[in-house]
């Protein structure tokens, strides 16, 4: 299966009339790479995660980028069991990207709609988001609610988590 790349991401993104701005930037691995290189790019920053439960769902989480989530307090919210990291060969094969590059803009690559996708309703409050094309080397700022008509067009089940309620359950879990 092909999938897609930055320049035919951002085609679809015009093709729907949303808007963009791409920034340029060394390769990014992690948040603290981020943080660290990333400038002065605007827009709520994110994290990602793949996750694989026991069942075989598969499980694509995007929050704050400065969330301390349990992995646990996750699976009870959303209904499954045992939630791990993907392994990077099925994050390729199934979204078509690495590790370091995972992005909600990923889920053009699952025609099948196999990957859940879990929103921090937080982030989403926010006007802008600041996320990966695909690849760690830029990021791209697009209004919350562009993401929300750009998961729209893919046929995915998304559901928004208030992610300061799980971490308000960490925080009482560890006291």
């Amino acid at each position: 299966m092909t999938h897609h790349t930055e320049d035919t991401l951002l085609a679809r993104l015009t093709d729907l009339g949303i808007a963009y701005t791409l920034h340029r930037h060394p390769p990014l691995f992690t948040v603290e790479d981020s943080k660290a290189l990333r400038g002065d790019i605007p827009g709520a920053h994110c994290k990602n995660m793949f996750l694989k439960a026991k069942s075989g769902d598969l499980v694509l989480v995007t929050c704050r980028e400065n969330r301390s989530i349990r992995i646990r307090d996750l699976e009870k919210l959303i209904g499954l069991r045992k939630l791990s990291f993907g392994k990077p060969d099925l994050l390729l094969e199934v979204l078509g990207v690495t590790p370091g590059a995972v992005t909600p803009l990923a889920v053009v690559n699952d025609a099948e709609a196999r990957v859940h996708v879990i929103l921090d309703q937080q982030l989403f409050a926010e006007p802008l988001l600041a996320c990966h094309p695909l690849h760690n080397e830029a990021t791209v700022a697009i209004s919350t609610n562009d993401i929300r008509r750009i998961l729209s067009t893919t046929g995915h089940a998304v559901t928004e988590v208030d992610f300061d309620a799980l971490e308000e359950k960490a925080k009482e879990a560890a006291a």
